[in-house]
């Protein structure tokens, strides 16, 4: 029998079973067939469609990639048509007297102008409140009347096996339900996202889908549908969807409508994952944790006690299996707050308290290191950012045009891999490996999958 057959009768029975757990007004029931339309008439009136406007750059790869154009020698600078672009998602309405809609960052971003379609077909322009880049939360606001709003469940409650239903606008075609089961839970590393602790579901997922809900078969919001994993080739869901627990969606949300921002607190460390030769040569009895590289002068971690050859392996007593659960752990706990951290050193168990405090990205001009880096500003490779843990080097955070860095083809979030081929990771190396004077210097830069060394004369 098809498995997709087979989970489906599984799904039926376990409403059949557990419809006694609900209230009539809430019943899985319809005329005694089992049936989710009561649920989803509650539901999905909460659930919008998005549909935005871009003005983007239209671009030749060839003849306006700077790293090219030097190589073959062509002149001026390349000169791009701006066309508008549409896009479209979903959103979920947290608050039906504000107008406020939680939806995705990817959805919005760098929109001009938002139009969210209501369950009803009413339509409204929305303005933007606040976006997270790092864990891909926005908020948008209309100011209708008669709204519905969601019901929050507790994400930390839920357990793989549990029975969920994604509702969103699949490829722009209109409200969409699709049902399935939460296949996992904490799922990171995946390159997706800054921060990562995504559900994942079976339930089918398409473009589209991004922003909408993610209910449990009470009608309770349990994550925001964000993305899929499919095959190469593949545009649709092959079973395999993602979505931001409830629980860090709203306080990312709460952070954007207080702040307009997010205000990450940090530890102030770097950080890799414990392998087995580590762990066989730092004398620790485990292969799960995150081992300490670095750690900053006067930050958290230094006032903590934290050492270079610490394991990391609990915060908060929950699991820390590697660097990018705990880089997890840390960036999404709020300012100022207090955290307990089990550590193995040399074997021996230690348990401490860190207080988070607010990031301080330290930058640094370049015209006061060699001249030939005049025109950027630098920034470490810090927790909030998506290169951590990934790539070591220096991210130009900025760029003046009318710089030689620029005119040979050198961006804004470039990462300065080394310099004369030495490489480098902090502010201070920059001025340790290419001095003080006039001199010119070979930079070694990445820009996604690509590295090029580029002469600065």
């Amino acid at each position: 029998m098809n498995i997709y057959i087979v989970r489906k009768i599984a799904f039926f029975i376990f409403v059949l079973f557990s419809s006694s757990s609900f209230s009539s007004s809430d019943s899985l029931f319809s005329a005694g067939v089992p049936s989710l339309a009561p649920m989803l008439k509650n539901v999905t009136p909460a659930v919008v469609n998005i549909y935005t406007i871009n003005e983007a750059q239209e671009k030749n790869n060839y003849i306006d990639d700077p790293f090219l154009r030097k190589f073959f020698n062509i002149p001026g600078q390349p000169k791009s048509k701006k066309r508008n672009r549409s896009g479209l998602g979903s959103g979920v309405i947290i608050d039906s007297k504000k107008g406020f809609i939680i939806t995705n960052n990817h959805v919005i971003a760098k929109a001009k102008d938002i139009k969210v379609r209501l369950h009803d077909g009413r339509e409204f322009k929305a303005s933007l409140i606040g976006a997270d880049p790092a864990s891909d939360i926005a908020v948008i606001k209309i100011t209708p009347k008669n709204l519905t709003s969601l019901k929050f469940a507790n994400s930390e409650k839920l357990l793989v096996g549990d029975f969920v239903v994604a509702i969103g606008n699949p490829f722009g075609i209109g409200q969409t339900v699709t049902s399935g089961i939460v296949s996992a839970l904490g799922r990171s590393g995946l390159g997706i996202e800054a921060y990562e602790n995504f559900i994942q579901t079976d339930a089918s997922i398409n473009p589209g889908n991004s922003g909408g809900a993610l209910v449990n078969l009470k009608g309770e919001l349990v994550g925001i549908n964000t993305a899929i994993i499919g095959s190469r080739g593949s545009s649709g869901s092959v079973g395999i969807g993602l979505a931001i627990p409830v629980n860090m969606a709203l306080d990312v949300t709460q952070q954007l409508l207080k702040y307009g921002e997010v205000k990450r607190g940090y530890l102030g460390v770097s950080a890799q994952d414990l392998t087995g030769e580590l762990s066989k040569a730092f004398g620790i009895n485990t292969i799960r944790g995150s081992i300490i590289t670095r750690v900053q002068n006067n930050s958290p971690a230094e006032k903590a006690g934290i050492k270079v050859g610490d394991v990391v392996t609990k915060i908060n007593n929950e699991p820390i299996d590697n660097t990018a659960a705990m880089r997890n752990k840390i960036g999404l706990l709020k300012v100022n707050s207090t955290i307990s951290m089990q550590i193995n050193r040399k074997g021996k168990i230690i348990n401490t308290n860190v207080k988070i405090l607010e990031r301080k990205i330290s930058k640094q001009s370049g015209i006061k290191i060699n001249t030939r880096l005049q025109g950027m500003v630098f920034s470490e490779i810090k927790e909030n950012m998506p290169e951590y843990g990934k790539v070591n080097g220096i991210k130009i955070v900025k760029i003046k045009k009318n710089s030689k860095a620029y005119s040979v083809g050198i961006r804004t979030n470039d990462i300065i891999l080394s310099i004369n081929n030495i490489p480098v990771q902090k502010i201070e190396d920059l001025e340790i490996v290419s001095g003080k004077n006039d001199s010119e210097i070979v930079v070694h830069v990445q820009r996604g999958k690509r590295t090029a060394f580029i002469l600065l004369q």
